[in-house]
């Protein structure tokens, strides 16, 4: 395997932090009745029983116990890729930041396409957007949870609907093809080896035993799931005849997609599905849509006050409609609109956390069935199988009459046993206040097996520890190929011929060909797009003019105009940044944020020149507006640049992209607002990988 040369890069020079001790770690986040321990201590205990690990800690490693993410992070695996080789440096070596992701090393982390790594960090940024440290070992060994008190907003559920289309929807939609295959006959063997056996055991009375027999033996021995289901591309089969069809997206070009639609880089297509499921929903989905109330964006700002609310914009239509049909008007006269509205939005927040432990519980039975490295690959599938073998003695033992028996009985003991459930419950409640935590799945069997997001935080940990911080994902800044994506037809079990599936993953071929051979007509004269293209431009010009005033309004020492100055980068000020040095603004103020790992306290300060050329610039210049260890970081928060209203309405104006900023929480309480970061979540990422906390997602 051959690895390509990475570039190393100086910390930015001196960070004055001199009077911050190495050996001093912070009281409050230590875990309770155990002694701080000093970066003397090398050493890394997990707390979980899944995955048992002392090794030794990278110099950017905590003065406390970590998680089992941090163990296995720091752990000496079997399997390296590049971004596990240390390179004997105390400066970060770059594995290609701005490279092409063909230019970029291969395996960045051993035993894991760069393609599947990327895809799993750019969902990790699309889902986490406010951190907080926790001095609380988690139950289950692996910190970034979902807190208990999370509030709600529609931007979360949208992300958590999202999720959930991507990992529950689309696996139950490829559930249901594999069952219209074996039920359409089209692959004769495959449905007559299912037939046969079930038939059989119905004979035996044995079907329940065999039935378990079958989930462990997917369980245990993964080249089973292939051979029993074998995979198709989802947007190929039709899921009533279980036949072959045309892509909806007309062209084959992702096979993990329901639609079939192009994408650049793998997962994308199922990433743009799940975007456009979530905005057909009604109101609650509109208001995610637009991102109403996005996390960390400004309350209250001129700019997105003059904005009209696109939400009420749509429920004033909706009353107008009621009033125009002679209903009585909604406004002034109906007294259950505000009282409905304010419940439902009260209980959006239990539904959005459903949806989000729907989707955390599938993501860790999928990494438990398919484990990725670094996580155990063996353990996790023989503790689910385990689990199963009692129910295969208890079917074999258990005839028809006795399992009737018992479920009419717990059914009436459901029934009529209210009381003593109730003081059972009460005196659970009273013994063991916390005995609902420890029962959940991920806290029992699933103890030790990741979500995605706790999976991604994993791997940034390795690169972090080695100095080698990953590579973000590429940018699909230009559309998708429109030719199919590679397929092997003889892979394929399905009943068509190659021809056949050749016609379907190149439908509109035809439809292009057609097209492109008819006579182009004159372009008709569209008053509509002259008038809408009247308002873009003048909208634009408005724009403009208020970020033009945010300059004046920020000489004069605004605080809110001082956050809007560079959300919106010009071409010339887009140059390459990071990994160590991140262009952005504090206090509106032009600079660099500087993540330095080569000091005894690895810290993350704030400066006004650029690294290069120090020499030529002043003292002043060269000193850190602010410094903090990474180890004192509390809390970590992506903010917008503007509010949600404005960024929608610059967004349709400009065609630009809008910097957001990061807000950083030290252990004393003080916050340090960072604006128009031009790499905002690779700067998160690095901050949320680096130190030793424990944190919890909010």
């Amino acid at each position: 395997m051959a690895f390509n040369k990475g570039y190393v890069f100086r910390d930015g020079g001196p960070v004055p932090d001199d009077n911050l001790a190495a050996g001093h770690p912070d009281p409050s986040i230590s875990p309770p009745g155990s002694a701080p321990l000093t970066q003397t201590n090398m050493g890394y205990t997990s707390t979980s029983n899944s995955s048992r690990l002392t090794t030794p800690t990278s110099s950017t490693s905590a003065s406390y116990a970590p998680t089992d993410s941090h163990a296995l992070a720091a752990a000496d695996q079997d399997e390296k890729g590049v971004a596990q080789l240390g390179h004997g440096q105390a400066e970060v070596k770059d594995l290609g930041w701005h490279q092409d992701p063909e230019d970029v090393p291969k395996p960045l982390v051993g035993g894991l396409p760069n393609e599947d790594l990327w895809l799993l960090v750019r969902r990790f940024n699309k889902q986490m957007y406010h951190v907080k440290a926790t001095p609380i070992p988690p139950l289950g060994g692996l910190d970034l949870n979902i807190a208990d008190e999370d509030e709600f907003s529609p931007d979360k559920l949208r992300a958590n609907i999202e999720r959930l289309y991507m990992t529950v929807i689309v696996g139950l939609i490829g559930f249901g093809k594999h069952i219209a295959r074996l039920r359409s006959w089209r692959e004769p063997r495959r449905t007559a080896a299912f037939c046969t056996a079930y038939f059989v055991a119905w004979a035996v009375n044995l079907l329940m035993p065999l039935s378990f027999l079958t989930i462990i033996v997917l369980i245990v021995y993964e080249p089973s799931r292939s051979w029993m289901f074998p995979p198709a591309p989802l947007a190929l089969v039709d899921s009533k005849t279980g036949g072959i069809q045309s892509p909806k997206a007309g062209v084959l070009g992702s096979h993990d997609s329901v639609t079939g639609a192009p994408e650049k880089h793998q997962g994308e297509a199922v990433e743009q599905e799940a975007s456009n499921f979530v905005s057909s929903f009604a109101h609650i989905a509109l208001s995610s849509a637009s991102g109403k109330h996005e996390q960390g964006d400004p309350t209250s700002s001129a700019l997105d006050k003059s904005v009209p609310d696109p939400t009420q914009m749509a429920l004033g239509g909706a009353e107008a409609k009621h009033s125009a049909a002679g209903g009585t008007p909604t406004k002034h006269h109906d007294k259950t609109k505000q009282p409905m509205e304010d419940a439902m939005w009260t209980k959006m927040r239990p539904i959005m956390h459903v949806v989000g432990d729907i989707a955390d519980g599938w993501e860790r039975f999928a990494n438990a069935l398919s484990p990725t490295p670094p996580f155990p690959q063996e353990a996790p599938r023989l503790k689910l199988a385990a689990l199963l073998v009692p129910a295969v003695l208890g079917a074999l033992f258990t005839t028809s009459a006795m399992f009737m028996k018992m479920t009419t009985f717990s059914v009436g003991f459901g029934f009529f046993a209210d009381p003593v459930i109730w003081r059972a419950l009460s005196w659970l409640n009273r013994e063991f206040p916390n005995w609902q935590k420890l029962l959940e799945l991920r806290n029992t069997i699933l103890k030790g097996i990741p979500t995605n997001a706790q999976l991604t935080i994993t791997l940034l940990r390795i690169g972090e520890a080695n100095k080698a911080p990953l590579p973000p994902p590429p940018r699909s800044d230009g559309p998708p190929p429109e030719h199919p994506k590679d397929l092997d037809h003889n892979d394929l079990t399905l009943d068509a011929s190659s021809a056949e599936v050749h016609e379907a993953i190149h439908a509109d071929t035809a439809e292009t060909t057609a097209t492109e051979e008819a006579p182009t007509e004159k372009p008709k004269h569209r008053h509509g797009s002259r008038i809408l293209g009247f308002f873009k431009g003048t909208t634009k010009t408005g724009v403009e003019a208020k970020l033009g005033v945010d300059k004046v309004r920020a000489a004069a020492g605004s605080s809110h105009a001082k956050d809007h100055l560079g959300v919106l980068p010009k071409p010339e000020d887009q140059v390459p940044t990071g990994p160590v040095d991140f262009k952005a603004r504090y206090k509106g103020k032009k600079g660099f944020v500087f993540i330095s790992t080569s000091e005894a306290v690895p810290c993350v300060s704030f400066t006004l020149h650029s690294g290069e050329g120090v020499e030529e610039e002043s003292h002043e210049a060269r000193r850190p507006v602010f410094s903090i260890p990474i180890r004192d970081i509390r809390e970590l928060k992506k903010v917008g640049g503007i509010g949600w209203k404005a960024k929608i309405v610059i967004g349709w104006a400009t065609d630009k992209q809008v910097a957001d900023g990061l807000e950083i929480v030290d252990k004393n309480g003080e916050t340090w607002r960072l604006t128009a970061i031009q790499l905002r979540e690779e700067l998160f990422n690095r901050l949320v990988a680096m130190g030793p906390q424990k944190w919890e997602s909010w």
